[in-house]
């Protein structure tokens, strides 16, 4: 999944996408998150950060 595509997908579910060692300047719409925690399929609340690794 593209990060641009994470972000719209959790701020659906009220989730915040925040990308670890975050790089100056990338393209959202190309840049492939590799990685994330809490993992998929864990349960977490509202308003929680997702950690992205790209």
């Amino acid at each position: 999944m593209t990060v641009e595509e994470a972000v719209k997908t959790l701020k659906e579910v009220n989730l915040e996408l925040q990308i670890k060692n975050e790089p100056e300047d990338y393209n959202k719409k190309e840049t492939i998150i590799k990685e994330q925690l809490p993992k998929k399929g864990i349960k977490i609340y509202e308003g929680t950060k997702v950690i992205a690794t790209i």
